[in-house]
């Protein structure tokens, strides 16, 4: 009885270290470079009825506004795990169309080399793929596909927010995955 209480007693002490959506773990914090983050929040992108991915944000400092978490300086990472097969094409308009819906047509013009080096990184994914979009200072935004780092560091923090507006813009692609990632229930 002791051994059961001693450990019931450790269990509960022990701090809950994931969150977990739709089967995915997520880990409360990651590093980026040379900065621990904490997850902000994660969601599901349902597009009509079918689960796309789950997405999660992580920030140094959690936000529940999306202009703070737009604001926010430093390290950020976007984590996506596919619920389904997407066509290299499928992912290529998904982030074409959430980028141009979200910033204006002099800030796409100005970003027009890097979104079109964004959109040559992407290959067919595969139901449990794990696309990481990380913005490091002093490097830009480095795109790793299931732990393989895909083209060169995308630069700018300018680019990084105009990624991040996908998810937490005006027109976001799924109002319910923007108000998970700001911490909020989806």
């Amino acid at each position: 009885m002791k051994r059961w209480l001693a450990l019931t007693l450790l269990l509960c002490a022990l701090p809950v270290s994931a969150l977990e959506v739709a089967g995915v773990k997520l880990a409360d914090k990651t590093r980026v470079g040379a900065e621990e983050l904490v997850l902000n929040g994660a969601g599901i992108r349902t597009k009509v009825f079918f689960k796309v991915y789950v997405g999660a944000l992580y920030m140094a400092e959690k936000k529940t506004a999306a202009a703070d978490a737009l604001a926010q300086k430093g390290a950020k990472r976007v984590s996506l795990t596919l619920l389904r097969d997407l066509s290299g094409q499928q992912l290529n308009e998904a982030f074409e169309e959430g980028i141009r819906a979200n910033n204006s047509a002099a800030d796409l013009e100005a970003m027009k080399a890097r979104i079109s080096e964004l959109l040559a990184l992407f290959a067919d994914g595969k139901e449990g793929y794990v696309i990481l979009m990380d913005f490091v200072p002093g490097t830009g935004t480095v795109v790793t596909l299931n732990g393989t780092v895909k083209g060169k560091p995308i630069a700018g923090e300018d680019f990084y927010r105009a990624l991040l507006r996908i998810w937490l813009g005006d027109k976001p692609v799924d109002e319910g995955l923007k108000k998970a990632m700001l911490g909020g229930a989806s």
